[in-house]
Order: structure tokens, then sequence, then C-alpha cells
């Protein structure tokens, strides 16, 4: 009885056994880490809400949402900011793409990019609870 070998060859942008993570263009939306949080909690709550890979770094000041290329265009958040990929590729790794962070949800655990509405009206929600306990003091 013959048995047959697969050979797995891996390269830089996989891991052995992964899937190729695709290669996507993508904008980033940086908030306060308080406020990500919360949205993080209510978009994984939220009835069909996505959300897609986040990025934190390590002073623990700042957390990242990977949103669709074109979204700081029309960005508009108080509090916020979004920072445009210029059309470039970036390649969702389980390493994350800036040095100094890390991944909160890291890729391949998130959808590809979390809907910038959604996103909108999550951080908008954050905010409410995050003044609402600040005044309960």
């Amino acid at each position: 009885m013959e048995t047959s070998q697969s050979i797995e060859v891996c390269t830089p942008l996989t891991e052995c056994g992964a899937p190729p993570v695709p290669e996507v263009g993508c904008d980033l939306v940086t908030v306060p880490t308080r406020q990500g949080l919360e949205a993080v909690d209510i978009l994984r709550r939220g009835a069909g809400d996505a959300v897609g890979p986040v990025l934190h770094d390590d002073g623990g000041d700042t957390l990242g949402f990977v949103v669709p290329p074109g979204t700081a265009a029309a960005w508009d958040v108080p509090g916020s900011t979004c920072t445009e990929t210029d059309g470039r590729g970036l390649r969702l790794n389980p390493e994350p793409p800036v040095q100094g962070s890390g991944w909160l949800l890291p890729p391949g655990e998130a959808d590809l990019a979390t809907d910038p509405a959604v996103l909108r009206a999550a951080l908008g929600e954050a905010a409410r609870l995050i003044e609402a306990a600040d005044n309960c003091r």
C-alpha cells in the first residue's frame, strides 16, 4: 500500500497550515482606547454587525479599526482620525503591519474590514456611554 505525502511550502506571507491571507486595500480609523474597546463590544453584540481586524498600540493609547479603502475621504467623526492607504494593498498577516502595535482582533478571526457606517454608529454610542458613566461620579 502506497501512501502519498504532501509537502507544504511556507512563505513569509503565510503560515504553514493556514490559507494565504488576501491582499486588500484598506484605511485605518484610530480612536482612543476606551472608546474603541466600547465600540468593539457594541459591534460584537450587534445582530449581524461584524467587526474587522483591530490594532492596538503598545502604549495602550489607541485602537485602529481596519475599514474599506476610500473611507478616509468622508470620515468626520470627532475624536478619531482615518488614515488612507493611497491605494497600496496591505497584507493582513498575523503579524501587525505597524511596528509597536499588536492585534486586538487579528485577521482571520474577523471580517476583512468594519463597515464605516456601522463603526460610526458604534463609536457614537460608545462616546455616549462613556459620557454617561463619567457623569455618574
